[in-house]
């Protein structure tokens, strides 16, 4: 079954594409600084949050692949945001408890 994309979905999809792409090189940045993170201790909150990150890089594209029709798997779009939610708020805790020089 051949499914015609409206403009919106065109564009949509387009912006999706472009945020997966921001994400990526966000991922990059993330994995020059990982090396830091493991010698600085004030740092060690960007090691979840590199996590995090990838896991929402995948979440845009499957998000991406959805719109234009290629790929569809409801429950994983449903999933992914609550990994992405517990990396973040496990990097909190983490600067938290190093900003109160708990880490130390």
């Amino acid at each position: 079954m051949i499914v015609l994309l409206t403009p919106y979905d065109w564009i949509y999809g387009i912006a999706t594409l472009a945020a997966v792409i921001l994400s990526i090189v966000a991922g990059v940045i993330a994995l020059t600084l990982f090396e830091s993170a493991r010698q600085r201790k004030y740092l060690a909150a960007w090691k979840p949050l590199l996590i995090a990150l990838i896991l929402f890089a995948a979440e845009e594209l499957i998000g991406s692949l959805k719109v234009f029709g290629v790929w569809q798997y409801p429950g994983l779009t449903h999933v992914l945001p609550s990994f992405i939610l517990i990396f973040l708020i496990a990097a909190l805790i983490k600067q938290i408890n190093i900003a109160r020089g708990y880490g130390e």
